[in-house]
């Protein structure tokens, strides 16, 4: 990282800080949209933000799903073209061992029946005699080693179908969990969406506000509780170069199931910044909770992940200073953001 580079992260870095540790003005209850039902009570902006947070973060948990079907269904995809060709090898070598196997049918059938070392054992001469028992003997092991081949290659082609068709099943439940979990987060963000859209303009700025002023309110507890007075580590040589990756995609917009390089979400952001870093780790932040080492969050260094809620639905990569780097649901972009802003469920290290 060059040093324009670095004062260029740092500025943004502080900026980004200076929005966090700034108390946030807190609005009166306004007056919300009409809803359908002239009965029904109405909500104050402060429900309606919790509410489109609650479709958002289930849209994030559904987009965990999805991608971790994908990322199942293509390796299963991987899986059965290798068998595939496996298959046509395994079939050309059973052609050939038939063949080999029928040229010796047929020398058989050209000695009467005889192979010519057989018949060299009905000779007077004593020096062919033995050099008959041998080439029987040779041409026994030989016709052994064919049959032997032979049943071992139809074995392995038996094996390979039957693990072609397993996870061609397998490729299909992935696909099948795709379109579920597709369906599903199309469902929390046309809610969220919809929500969104019957807030007046000014309304949506107070949102904007009231989400900021819920993100301070975290953070601040969390820096209260003494979180950072331990951390202080430097990152490691491929942490610096996950932490320029990810920082370098502040502003691209958040697209559920997107890796770059023009948008991403939470997870994508993350495992292509460590792609990037010579480092490639698990696509979803469930599956990089479930299989990256745990770190204790006092020993929290830049270029760790922070996994978020107790689903481990969303990941933020550290950057220091008690910030992450992180992109945070559908409308919103790549962005810094207090470490403490959700609610963290732990700490993993790519490069442990």
């Amino acid at each position: 990282m060059n040093r324009r580079h670095c004062a260029s992260a740092a500025i943004t870095l502080v900026c980004a800080l200076s929005v966090l540790i700034t108390p946030v003005q807190a609005f009166a209850k306004p007056v919300p949209p009409a809803s359908s039902d002239p009965g029904a009570p109405k909500k104050s902006l402060e429900e309606v933000r919790k509410e489109i947070d609650a479709l958002y973060r289930k849209a994030g948990a559904a987009t965990d799903a999805y991608n971790l079907a994908e990322e199942k269904a293509e390796k299963q995809s991987g899986e059965i073209v290798k068998l595939a060709r496996a298959i046509v090898v395994g079939q050309s070598k059973i052609a050939e061992i038939k063949s080999q196997a029928g040229a010796q049918a047929r020398e058989q059938y050209r000695t009467g029946g005889l192979p010519p070392g057989a018949q060299f054992m009905l000779s007077e001469d004593p020096q062919l005699f033995l050099d008959g028992v041998n080439r029987v003997r040779e041409g026994q092991q030989a016709a052994q080693g064919v049959l032997g081949e032979l049943t071992r290659t139809q074995q392995d082609l038996e094996t390979y179908t039957k693990d072609a068709s397993t996870n061609w099943k397998k490729l299909e439940a992935n696909r099948i969990k795709q379109a579920k979990a597709k369906k599903k987060i199309n469902a929390q963000i046309a809610a969220a969406k919809k929500l969104e859209s019957q807030l007046k303009k000014e309304e949506l700025a107070r949102l904007l506000k009231l989400e900021q002023e819920a993100e301070y309110k975290q953070q601040t507890a969390w820096l209260s509780s003494g979180a950072l007075k331990d951390i202080n580590r430097e990152a490691s040589a491929r942490g610096k170069e996950a932490v320029a990756f990810a920082t370098a995609q502040i502003g691209k917009p958040y697209v559920w199931g997107a890796e770059g390089p023009k948008s991403y979400d939470c997870s994508g952001l993350t495992s292509q910044a460590w792609l990037a870093a010579g480092r490639p780790i698990p696509r979803t932040s469930q599956e990089q909770w479930r299989l990256l080492p745990h770190i204790a969050i006092k020993d929290m260094r830049p270029g760790d992940l922070i996994i978020y809620h107790g689903d481990a639905s969303h990941v933020g990569m550290y950057v220091g200073d008690g910030a992450i780097v992180h992109s945070p649901r559908p409308g919103r972009n790549v962005t810094l953001a207090g470490a403490g802003s959700m609610q963290i469920l732990g700490v993993v290290r790519p490069d442990k």
